[in-house]
C-alpha cells in the first residue's frame, strides 16, 4: 500500500500534484533545487486551497490539515529515502530525467514505484539507465493543469509493469479523486493530449481561414461539441448519433479539413510576436495586467463547478 509520496519539482505541475495527495490525507515530501520556489511553494498551495474552501470544494479546516501533510526538502535523499511512490515533474529533457531516476534508484527502497508526469517523452528512454527490477516499477502518470482541479490522470501500462503494481498506483489515484485512463502504448501525447491537439488544429485552421472570429470559434466549441463532451465521450456520442451518420459526415468533411503535421502558421506568428497568451498579456485575446489574477480565479471557478458536477457523470 502506498502511504508516503515524494514529488520532485515544486513548479506549476509539481506543487499541484503534491497538494492533491496532501488534501487526501497522504504524507508528501517535495524536493526542489531552486530556493525561491522552495520558499514560496507552501504559500502558493495555501492560497489555492483556501480558494477551494471559499468555493465549497473542501472544508476550511482541511486547509491546515493538508499543509501539515507536506514537507519541503533541498536534499533528495532526505526527501525520497522512505517514499513508497516518487513522481517527477521537472524540466522536459530526457537526460535530466534519466539522471534523476538513476539517482533515485540508489536512494529509494526496492519496492518504491517511480513515475514521470511527462506526456511528451517516451518511458523507454527515461528508464534506460535503470536495472530491470526498477524498470518494472517505473511508469508515466500524466496529470492535466491545474493538477489540483483537473480530474484526469493518464497511467501507463506499456508492458514493463505487472498488473498488481499498476493497480496499486491506480488505487492511489482513485483514492485522491482522480479518473484514471489506462494507456497501453508508449506514444507521444498519450491519449488526452492527442485528442486535444486534433481539436486545436482545426480551431486554428478555422481562424486562419477567417471562417469565424476568435470569440465565436470558442463559443462554438464551448456550447457545441465541448458541451456534450463534458458528460459524454466521443465513442458514446457516435453510438448515440448513429455510426452510419458519423461515417457519412466523415466522408464529406475530413477531406477538406486541416491535416497538416506542424503547428498552424497563425499560432507560430503569435509566438514570434511574443503574444503568448495570458502570461504575456495578449494572445488571441487581451489580458490586462491588473485583471490577470481575477481572470485566473474566474477560470478556476468554472473548473470547480465542472468538477462538482462531474460526480454525476459516472
Amino acid at each position: 500500500m502506498i502511504k508516503h509520496i515524494t514529488v520532485v519539482g515544486a513548479g506549476t505541475m509539481g506543487h499541484g500534484i503534491a497538494e492533491t495527495f496532501a488534501m487526501h490525507g497522504y504524507k508528501v515530501h517535495i524536493y526542489e533545487v531552486y530556493e525561491p520556489a522552495r520558499n514560496s511553494v507552501m504559500g502558493v498551495m495555501k492560497q489555492e486551497m483556501e480558494f477551494l474552501a471559499q468555493n465549497g470544494l473542501i472544508a476550511a479546516e482541511d486547509v491546515a490539515k493538508a499543509l501539515d501533510n507536506i514537507a519541503i526538502y533541498d536534499n533528495l535523499k532526505e526527501a525520497a529515502a522512505d517514499a513508497d511512490y516518487v513522481i517527477e515533474a521537472i524540466v522536459e529533457k530526457m537526460e535530466v530525467k534519466q539522471n534523476l531516476f538513476a539517482e533515485l534508484d540508489g536512494i529509494c527502497k526496492p519496492e518504491c514505484i517511480f513515475a514521470s508526469n511527462t506526456s511528451s517523452l517516451p518511458l523507454s528512454g527515461m528508464i534506460e539507465k535503470l536495472p530491470e527490477s526498477r524498470k518494472a516499477r517505473t511508469m508515466v502518470c500524466h496529470w492535466y493543469n491545474p493538477a489540483h482541479l483537473m480530474p484526469i490522470a493518464e497511467l501507463s501500462f506499456f508492458g514493463n509493469m505487472d498488473e498488481e503494481t499498476y493497480q496499486k498506483v491506480a488505487a492511489l489515484y482513485e483514492s485522491a479523486g482522480k479518473q484514471t485512463v489506462k494507456v497501453l502504448k508508449d506514444v507521444p501525447g498519450l491519449v488526452a493530449n492527442r485528442i486535444q491537439q486534433g481539436v486545436a488544429r482545426e480551431v486554428f485552421s478555422i481562424m486562419e481561414q477567417g471562417i469565424a472570429a476568435p470569440e465565436d470559434i470558442d463559443k462554438a466549441l464551448k456550447f457545441g461539441p465541448a458541451f456534450r463532451y463534458a458528460t459524454t465521450g466521443q465513442l458514446e456520442v457516435a453510438d448515440m448519433g448513429g455510426l452510419d451518420i458519423w461515417c457519412t459526415v466523415g466522408d464529406n468533411l475530413l477531406s477538406v479539413m486541416d491535416n497538416r503535421k506542424e503547428a498552424n502558421p497563425i499560432l507560430r506568428q503569435k509566438v514570434q510576436e511574443g503574444k503568448l497568451g495570458m502570461k504575456s498579456g495578449e494572445g488571441f485575446f487581451e489580458y490586462p495586467t491588473d485583471r490577470i489574477a481575477e481572470m485566473k480565479n474566474e477560470f478556476n471557478k468554472k473548473l470547480i463547478i465542472q468538477l462538482k458536477t462531474s460526480k454525476n457523470y459516472i
